[in-house]
């Protein structure tokens, strides 16, 4: 431990500010009402993309995965050979318990069984910076996937779980606001790690910029 962190005033104060925040976080009664367009409003085409199948998630699921709206699409284009499914969850508020599931841990706990793992940028067209987000290789028997997810709120993309959290309470100490979506991508692997990789973040350039039309600002 860092010898600074030693300073009984140091871990005082930072006591308090935790303890500030999670009194912040438990007792407000509510926060500003936001308006977003309906997922489901989510274009059918998104350049050479278009829907191939539109998936419902049953009411079971539904009632654990707490979302206040959410999408689940399979893609096709012409130029993948592979379908790719769009799955955004989206939760007005966080201060009752309605997070998002990571699928760092909800994937093994379907048999998904990751591989390797890294945070790697994405370029996005008409953004001066990438965006960085996690991609998992995982595999179950004989299938394997590319797996790339984010989280996303107020234009910010944010690809730990650590920092995420770090965000819902500073947010809503500074504008009373805990919403946030996860965004994921899977593309299955039919030929090479590094062909489904290029398939995924193609599309992810693709539907990025139309997606924060309906997400919170």
């Amino acid at each position: 431990m860092p010898d600074f962190l030693k300073s009984k005033a140091v871990r005082i104060v930072s006591l308090v500010l935790v303890l500030h925040a999670a009194l912040f976080y438990s007792l407000s009664h509510g926060e500003a009402v936001l308006l977003v367009r309906p997922l489901n409003q989510f274009p059918k085409q998104i350049g050479d993309w278009k829907l191939f199948q539109e998936q419902v998630i049953d009411q079971d699921t539904m009632n654990v995965l707490r979302a206040d709206d959410y999408l689940t699409r399979d893609y096709a284009a012409a130029s993948s050979p592979v379908l790719v499914n769009l799955y955004v969850a989206f939760f007005r508020t966080q201060r009752t318990g309605q997070t998002p599931h990571s699928p760092k841990n909800c994937l093994p706990g379907s048999g998904w069984v990751p591989s390797a793992s890294s945070i790697v940028d994405v370029s996005i067209p008409g953004r001066t910076q990438p965006i960085r987000v996690n991609q998992y290789i995982v595999s179950r028997g004989p299938a394997r996937d590319v797996v790339m997810y984010w989280y996303q709120s107020h234009g910010r993309v944010v690809a730990s779980e650590y920092a995420a959290k770090v965000y819902v309470v500073a947010d809503a100490l500074r504008y009373n606001r805990t919403d946030t979506a996860l965004v994921r991508v899977v593309v299955p692997i039919t030929g090479t790690d590094d062909d489904a990789i290029r398939i995924a973040r193609n599309f992810i350039a693709s539907f990025f910029s139309p997606l924060t039309q309906f997400l919170p600002a």
